[in-house]
C-alpha cells in the first residue's frame, strides 16, 4: 500500500486505519438495533448460563474500568444485564444477561462471525495463518516490552 506521495504506510498506521474501518462496521451494524460495539463485545464476553463477575469483563475485553462502568451502566438501562451478588464472593458482582440480553448476544455473535466469514471468503487460509502469526508476533513483542529495549 503507498500514500499518494509514494512513501509506504507505517504498520502502525495500517492497524489503526483496519481497526478504525472495522469499529465503524461494527458500530454501524450494532447502530441497526439500538446498540453499540461496546456492548456486542461485551454481551459476547458475558458467560450466558453462570453470568461473569464483573472484575473479569474488563482484561477480558480489554477495556478500561471507567469505560466498562459507563458500557455496564447502559446496559443495565436498557435491559440487557442485571448485576447480583457473587455467593462466592461477597465483596464482587455477577453480571446476568436477561433474555432480552441473550437475543442481542446471539445478534452481536451472529454480526462477528458475519465479518469473519466474508474475511474467510475473500483470504486464502494461507494468508489468514500469516496473518494471524504477524499479529500474534506484534503482541507478543508488545507484551514482553520488546519493541523499544535497545533504543
Amino acid at each position: 500500500m503507498t500514500e499518494t506521495n509514494n512513501k509506504e504506510k507505517t504498520i502502525d498506521y495500517i492497524l489503526r486505519s483496519t481497526w478504525m474501518n472495522v469499529s465503524k462496521m461494527y458500530n454501524e451494524e450494532a447502530g441497526k438495533k439500538g446498540s453499540t460495539m461496546a456492548t456486542g463485545f461485551a454481551l459476547i464476553s458475558i458467560d450466558p448460563e453462570e453470568g461473569t463477575p464483573s472484575t473479569a469483563l474488563g482484561p477480558k475485553m480489554g477495556m478500561e474500568a471507567t469505560s466498562l462502568s459507563r458500557t455496564l451502566k447502559t446496559m443495565e438501562k436498557k435491559g440487557l444485564i442485571e448485576r447480583k451478588p457473587n455467593p462466592e464472593d461477597g465483596r464482587g458482582v455477577l453480571i446476568y444477561l436477561t433474555e432480552f440480553g441473550k437475543e442481542m448476544r446471539n445478534f452481536s455473535k451472529e454480526v462477528v462471525l458475519g465479518f469473519d466469514q466474508a474475511v474467510q471468503k475473500n483470504v486464502s487460509a494461507e494468508e489468514l495463518k500469516i496473518f494471524k502469526k504477524v499479529a500474534n508476533t506484534i503482541n507478543e513483542l508488545i507484551n514482553s516490552k520488546k519493541v523499544y529495549e535497545s533504543q
